[in-house]
């Protein structure tokens, strides 16, 4: 169970890495659009990014890696920190969508594409670096992850 457990949660922190690691490519060419054209990307381009796809790829990560922490907890004691790290790396990811990129998102979403508020600047910078920062951190919680798998692989014979 905890191989298919691991392979699972891997799988599911890459994916959701993925999708930040688009955002995060994304962000400086994005950084020199004009209103009109980002509020029309934002709304045609990350359809999929959130529900239902990308939202249910996101928090069975951060589940399945929580789901973790008890199966590994009597392993390698680095194995099980890893693992802890990569959960509260995932959790707060994720916490991070609802308190700055969700506000952005919905802010964004009522502006007029053809006259958007005066403060979209500050919107859109909230949105991109919120989702910089997102990366940073799956890709820390996958490295973590990944680390906690292999330490306990044995070394060659």
């Amino acid at each position: 169970m905890l191989r298919t457990w691991r392979f699972v949660s891997l799988v599911l922190v890459s994916l959701s890495m993925g999708m930040a690691f688009c955002h995060a490519l994304e962000l400086v060419p994005k950084m020199h659009y004009g209103a009109s054209l980002y509020l029309t990307l934002q709304r045609s381009l990350y359809l999929l990014f959130g529900a239902p796809v990308g939202a249910a790829i996101e928090v069975a990560a951060v589940i399945g890696t929580i789901g973790l922490i008890p199966l590994v907890r009597r392993r390698v004691r680095n194995s099980f920190r890893l693992t802890i790290a990569a959960a509260v790396c995932m959790a707060t990811a994720h916490t991070i969508w609802w308190i700055w990129v969700n506000p952005a998102n919905a802010a964004m979403a009522h502006m007029a594409i053809e006259a958007p508020s005066p403060g979209w600047v500050k919107w859109r910078d909230q949105w991109e670096y919120a989702h910089l920062a997102r990366f940073a951190l799956q890709l820390f919680g996958f490295a973590a992850l990944l680390v906690s798998v292999l330490i306990e692989t044995p070394g060659e014979t």
